[in-house]
């Protein structure tokens, strides 16, 4: 009889160990920044808080640049040309001979083309990390997520990705600290692959040809399908 009452208390215990933690998991659970985080997001501090938004309010005011580029492909290979940026959603990246290459984003796409293997690809600007560089309005939190923040001397480096789908790709924003000067960035995309862009001889501001930022497949043109 002893040890029939020992294993109703034992359950008993148990029983009530099982409260206990479902009552402590659900307690954790509605406590802000815990099991509701975003495992993504980086952690930062009121000052980190501070500069992004400084950051945030730079970039919005930044609605347009004329600038030489330096390209960095996920090979280690480079190039450069000249690149142009008019926000919300306009950009264009004209490299240089001999590279075959153009990027137009516009209309809501960002085309890629490649002349030499007669390729053009279209991707909604919504669908690449790019796009978070385009939007009419630039923000660093919401339905996007800082998921590093470093601050080597004279520098800034801040790498979002879509909260939604941080699996899409990452982009790195690189500006200079002091003052505020975007500089470069760095985009993965969904497969790991990095190309890095470097900025110099930047002129913000200017109104550019809106032809800048549409793009006229040359085959729609040439009966034979072969580019110019």
């Amino acid at each position: 009889m002893a040890r029939v009452l020992f294993s109703r208390a034992a359950r008993g215990q148990i029983g009530a160990m099982k409260r206990f933690l479902l009552l402590a998991a659900l307690a954790v659970s509605a406590l802000p920044g815990l099991a509701l985080a975003d495992p993504h997001a980086a952690v930062l501090t009121d000052a980190d808080t501070a500069t992004l938004h400084q950051v945030e309010t730079y970039l919005n005011g930044l609605t347009s640049l004329k600038a030489r580029f330096l390209q960095i492909g996920p090979d280690g290979r480079t190039t450069t040309g000249t690149a142009w940026l008019e926000r919300p959603g306009r950009m264009r990246f004209e490299y240089d001979k001999p590279s075959p290459l153009l990027l137009v984003a516009g209309h809501g796409l960002v085309v890629f083309r490649d002349n030499q293997l007669d390729q053009t690809t279209n991707i909604p600007e919504g669908q690449t990390p790019l796009g978070l560089l385009l939007r009419d309005h630039v923000t660093l939190s919401g339905d996007v997520t800082v998921t590093d923040f470093q601050q080597p001397p004279g520098q800034l480096l801040i790498t979002v990705v879509k909260t939604a789908a941080p699996d899409d790709g990452s982009i790195t924003l690189v500006l200079n600290a002091q003052p505020l000067a975007l500089v470069g960035w760095s985009v993965v995309d969904a497969q790991g692959r990095e190309t890095q862009i470097r900025l110099a001889d930047v002129k913000p501001g200017g109104q550019f040809d809106p032809k800048l930022f549409t793009f006229i497949d040359p085959n729609f043109f040439d009966p034979n399908g072969n580019t110019p």
